[in-house]
C-alpha cells in the first residue's frame, strides 16, 4: 500500500518535534528552524507491462540558524534518506536531502 504526503508528513512532525515547522508548501514568511518538503520524481517498477508499484522521492531541505544543531543528524538517520548539500545564505544554514517514502 502506497504511503500518502500526509503520512510524511505526521512522520516528520513527529521525528522533529513541536519546535521544527514542517512546511510542504511553504508560506511566504517561514519560522525557524523548519523543514520544506516537495516530491522530487516517482521511480515506477514494472511487471506485466503495467506499474505494480511506484517509490516517491522527496527533496527536504532543512533551515537553521544554530550551526551546532542536532537537527541535520536527526534527519540523517531517517533509514531512506541521504544527504545531498548543505550551504549557508543570508546566516541561515541549509542543509539538502533526498528521501524515499
Amino acid at each position: 500500500m502506497a504511503r500518502t504526503r500526509m503520512e510524511l508528513q505526521a512522520y516528520l512532525v513527529n521525528l522533529l518535534g513541536p519546535s521544527v515547522h514542517v512546511y510542504f508548501q511553504a508560506p511566504t514568511k517561514l519560522t525557524y528552524p523548519c523543514l520544506i518538503y516537495e516530491r522530487s520524481r516517482i521511480r515506477n517498477r514494472y511487471a506485466n507491462n503495467k506499474v505494480y508499484f511506484n517509490l516517491k522521492q522527496y527533496s527536504l531541505t532543512l533551515i537553521y540558524r544554530d550551526p551546532d544543531s542536532e537537527l541535520p543528524d536527526i534527519i540523517s538517520k531517517i533509514p531512506t534518506c541521504f544527504h545531498d548539500s548543505h550551504y549557508v545564505a543570508d546566516n541561515l544554514h541549509h542543509d539538502v536531502y533526498s528521501m524515499y517514502f
